[in-house]
């Protein structure tokens, strides 16, 4: 496996206003338009990512306006607001969180040869959680024609000496490229140019870190958040692969701009995505949950795994549920095979206890809370058993998810 320097536009920050330029990832605040009204109102005209990107919030069945409107934006942007940095390098990064923490990254390129998201990947690149393909043909059609890949993907390398990111601390004898506060409470980010030279030196770290393995290609880095960008992505190269495999080759889309950060930095938490059903009677939904429970904490095939509790919310009630026994070893596993079990009820995957907590408080709403898991088993639970359940885990809170900034050209 190699991450690799990329060909990295920014716009020129002398004329653009970059707390402007930078937007959260496109997946969070899905049950909460406000947010994105309020970063529609705070870009107002200025040249922003805001409009290179397709919120969430906003999909709908017919998602081809909005798709050729972010299209037509990419074109105006190339070569005035978006220009190349010059030779193909990587960006050293330092996002001071919300909280104050400070979170460091890398974004340079991955062969997505060396990446697939099916749940049994022997690949050097693996997906961390179930991947839900009905999530992928919206992103595809947004990216299939676009002229540039904006990255919200971290992947997580299992670094505990720190060795890859610390000898860019505080950006030491790098070019600055951006300094700036992040809209709507994200906190700040600065960004420095690390040159093509490194290669080589990155690479002998990342190969270092694969463990010892009986496959041919170790597992080296972990897909920490943007699974289902970078599994778009994939489904383009194959689609890519399969109509002129001579031109994939050597195609930009072979690639993704992606950024790595350590698993075992002290800014990095993991929090559990917790379940929003919506549109439902909350309590009946409450109430057969629990005898679902019930059974599957009485069932001796289940006896191995651990306790289990679940916090559930809506309007003008709460209940708690206790299980001796999960269906899952996992929380979230055994919540999520009731939920597979009910197609009827619609679900939303909510990344923030006091969002969740707001959000069940609305008509026909429930909120299921639980623990997760450490990330410190992220790594070995992945290696032995392949993908967690979806939506597992969640880096952070939402404002600390990464911001758009980096962009590349993929066409």
């Amino acid at each position: 496996m190699r991450f690799l320097p990329a060909d990295i536009c920014l716009p020129d920050f002398h004329t653009v206003d970059a707390e402007k330029w930078a937007v959260i990832a496109c997946d969070q605040f899905t049950s909460e338009p406000e947010y994105w009204e309020a970063c529609d109102a705070f870009v107002g005209a200025a040249p922003s990512a805001l409009r290179l990107v397709f919120p969430e919030v906003w999909l709908s069945p017919d998602n081809a306006p909005r798709i050729a409107a972010i299209n037509r934006t990419m074109h105006a942007y190339e070569g005035g607001v978006l220009r190349p940095l010059g030779k193909p390098g990587y960006v050293y990064l330092e996002r001071t969180q919300p909280d104050g923490r400070v979170r460091c990254g890398l974004v340079g390129m991955i062969d997505l040869e060396d990446y697939d998201y099916a749940p049994d990947a022997k690949t050097p690149i693996r997906a961390t959680e179930g991947t839900v393909l009905s999530r992928i043909p919206p992103r595809v059609a947004i990216r299939r024609d676009a002229l540039y890949e904006l990255p919200h993907v971290m992947l997580l390398a299992d670094d505990p000496e720190d060795r890859l990111l610390a000898p860019y601390a505080g950006g030491a004898a790098l070019a600055p490229l951006y300094d700036t506060p992040l809209m709507m409470g994200g906190g700040h980010i600065r960004g420095w140019a690390v040159p093509q030279s490194e290669e080589r030196r990155i690479e002998a770290v990342l190969s270092a870190l694969s463990p010892s393995s009986e496959d041919k290609a170790p597992f080296t880095l972990a897909v920490g958040d943007g699974n289902h960008s970078l599994a778009t992505a994939k489904k383009i190269y194959e689609e890519m692969k399969q109509n002129d495999p001579q031109v994939a080759k050597t195609s930009p889309a072979r690639y993704a701009l992606v950024e790595v950060t350590n698993l075992h930095s002290p800014a990095l938490d993991f929090s559990p995505i917790y379940r929003l059903i919506v549109d439902c009677e909350p309590e009946k939904v409450a109430d057969a949950f629990a005898e679902w429970g019930t059974k599957v904490g009485r069932d001796p095939a289940n006896a191995r795994l651990p306790q289990q509790t679940f916090h559930l919310l809506w309007a003008g009630g709460e209940r708690e549920l206790t299980l001796p026994h999960g269906l899952h070893p996992l929380a979230v596993g055994t919540v999520q095979a009731f939920l597979d079990g009910r197609p009827d009820l619609s679900i939303d995957y909510i990344h923030d206890e006091s969002s969740l907590a707001a959000l069940a408080k609305k008509p026909g709403a429930l909120g299921i809370l639980f623990d997760g898991m450490k990330k410190q088993d992220l790594f070995p639970a992945v290696a032995s058993g392949g993908s967690l359940p979806r939506k597992t885990f969640s880096m952070g809170h939402a404002r600390d998810k990464r911001y758009y900034m980096e962009a590349r050209r993929i066409r």
